[in-house]
């Protein structure tokens, strides 16, 4: 074989892999930020959740503080949150929950729990000076 054939065959394999290259190079990279991006969503999703369930867990336990929670169409949020976590959260995550939801519905109303009311009266007052 001539040697101009040689080198022929070498520069042309040698930019067919230079292509290849470049075309892995550039597969892996975009798969690798796609993957990140899905990460970062994920997670943004389950904090949202976890904020908003947090949020009502603590808004019934409160109530729950005050009065019993004898209508359990107030749950309703709450365990709609649950199963939406279901979707998303880690087994130990959706027990926590599951166990907060419970405490929640066996707490008893606190004797001397300040009620609403009688908060924004004493605060009128203080600031009033009388």
């Amino acid at each position: 074989m001539d040697n101009a054939y040689v080198s022929a065959i070498a520069a042309l394999a040698g930019s067919g892999i230079g292509a290849v290259a470049s075309f892995a190079t550039t597969w892996l990279t975009q798969d690798a930020q796609v993957r990140a991006q899905r990460f970062a969503q994920a997670m943004t999703r389950r904090e949202r959740l976890y904020g908003e369930f947090i949020e009502e867990a603590s808004k019934l336990f409160a109530d729950s503080l005050a009065h019993q929670l004898d209508d359990p169409s107030k749950f309703v949020r709450l365990y709609a949150l649950v199963g939406r976590l279901r979707l998303f959260a880690p087994p130990h995550v959706i027990s926590s929950a599951e166990e907060v939801m419970q405490r929640i519905a066996e707490t008893p109303p606190q004797q001397g729990f300040p009620q609403p009311g009688r908060q924004a009266a004493g605060r009128r007052r203080f600031a009033s000076g009388v």
